[in-house]
C-alpha cells in the first residue's frame, strides 16, 4: 500500500485498484470546498438512561447555543430533539488546512414508555450538553386485601 501526498492531504486509497463504478465516493480535493448542505452532524450522539424516578437523555452538542435547539413532544409519547449547527462563514482570504468540525441539521426521535409524565419534561443546556429529564409515573403496587375466613 502506498500513501501519496497531494497538496497537504494524505490519500490512503491512492494506488488501490478500485472500480470507480463500485466505489463512487467523493475524493478529497485541494480546495476543501464542501457543499453547503453537508450534513455530517445529523447523527447527534445521545445517551438515554432510566433511573427509578425518570428517563434522562444527554446529548453532546458542542458549539451549539440553546436557542439553536428544539425539544418537542409529539402525540404517541414521542420526544423529538432537533437543531442546526451552521458553518463558519468562509473568508476568501482564509486558507483552510483541515475541516473536521461537522455542521448541518440534526433530528433525533425517541418513543417514550407509557409511564413517562409527558407534561413534566424539563430540559437544560450546560457546557454543550443538553440534558432532558422525563419523570416517570410511580408504579402502583396492587392493593392486597385480606379476607377473613369464617367458621
Amino acid at each position: 500500500m502506498s500513501i501519496t501526498r497531494r497538496s497537504n492531504i494524505l490519500d490512503p486509497f491512492d494506488g488501490f485498484p478500485f472500480n470507480q463504478s463500485l466505489f463512487s465516493f467523493p475524493r478529497p480535493s485541494s480546495s476543501l470546498s464542501f457543499p453547503s448542505n453537508t450534513c455530517a452532524f445529523a447523527t447527534a450522539r445521545i445517551d438515554w438512561k432510566e433511573t427509578p424516578e425518570a428517563h434522562v437523555f444527554k446529548a453532546d452538542l458542542p458549539g451549539i447555543k440553546k436557542e439553536e435547539v428544539k425539544v418537542e413532544v409529539e402525540e404517541g409519547n414521542v420526544l423529538q430533539i432537533s437543531g442546526e449547527r451552521t458553518r463558519e462563514n468562509e473568508d476568501k482570504t482564509d486558507t483552510w488546512h483541515r475541516i473536521e468540525c461537522s455542521s448541518g441539521k440534526f433530528l433525533r426521535r425517541f418513543r417514550l414508555p407509557e409511564n413517562a409524565k409527558m407534561d413534566q419534561i424539563k430540559a437544560a443546556m450546560e457546557n454543550g450538553v443538553l440534558t432532558i429529564t422525563v419523570p416517570k409515573e410511580e408504579v402502583k403496587k396492587p392493593e392486597i386485601k385480606s379476607i377473613d375466613i369464617s367458621g
